[in-house]
């Protein structure tokens, strides 16, 4: 009768960078991983694999964001694909283009950029 709402990102998280940590280059991984730090640098999971991206509040982005998963209550500078599920939290801030197949929006939440859901660019494309 109640179920889990389908889309909604995995709980496991495999790697964390902590609040006092900054990256610098591109950053790929597997599985879960939770920013806490700073990352200039593009965020790219795995291809064809599941994949759930936490941005914490201190968190900031420099760069483009792919991930099946994402939930968002830092700074992106870039734009940003959620091929399965996107959460902005009250204090997500995006500054670029966010490409996102299902998205859950809090109020506070701020996207500077086009909101483009994939199977509308598609559809486009192929027109």
């Amino acid at each position: 009768m109640f179920s889990k709402r389908p889309g909604k990102p995995q709980d496991r998280i495999d790697s964390l960078i902590g609040a006092a940590t900054r990256i610098e280059g591109n950053l790929n991984f597997n599985g879960g991983l939770r920013v806490d730090g700073e990352v200039n640098g593009n965020v790219v999971a795995a291809p064809d694999e599941p994949s759930t991206l936490v941005l914490s509040e201190h968190g900031r982005v420099n760069g483009e964001i792919n991930v099946t998963h994402l939930v968002i209550n830092g700074v992106v500078a870039g734009s940003v694909t959620a091929s399965e599920y996107l959460e902005l939290q009250s204090k997500a801030k995006i500054i670029g283009d966010v490409h996102y197949k299902t998205l859950e929006m809090q109020l506070g939440a701020v996207v500077e950029g086009r909101l483009i859901h994939l199977e509308n660019a598609v559809a486009n494309k192929e027109v």
